[in-house]
């Protein structure tokens, strides 16, 4: 098993980065008006919040080397998280 390189450490930091502020950005409320709730904005948000989650476990938690069952049951574990979180907000 191979470590994660500095460089795809960086860049993943990055990503994950960038996607924290366009979270961020995507909240209402910037403008100093009350907040009014956006199903689209918060599928937005879940959405990159799994791409997210992703992330930190196939690169920061080395799932990435890891046997094919191990990866495809911690995309499983995200899939169902989230469509839970999805489910429970839209119901």
């Amino acid at each position: 098993m191979r470590p994660i390189s500095t460089r795809t450490a960086t860049v993943a930091w990055l990503a994950l980065s960038a996607i924290t502020l366009l979270s961020w950005w995507l909240a209402p409320g910037h403008s100093g008006e009350p907040a009014v709730p956006s199903t689209a904005v918060t599928l937005a948000v879940v959405v990159l919040s799994a791409v997210k989650g992703r992330m930190i476990i196939r690169y920061f938690m080395e799932v990435r080397v890891a046997p094919r069952w191990l990866r495809l049951a911690t995309d499983g574990w995200l899939l169902v998280l989230w469509g839970a979180v999805l489910a429970v907000y839209l119901w």
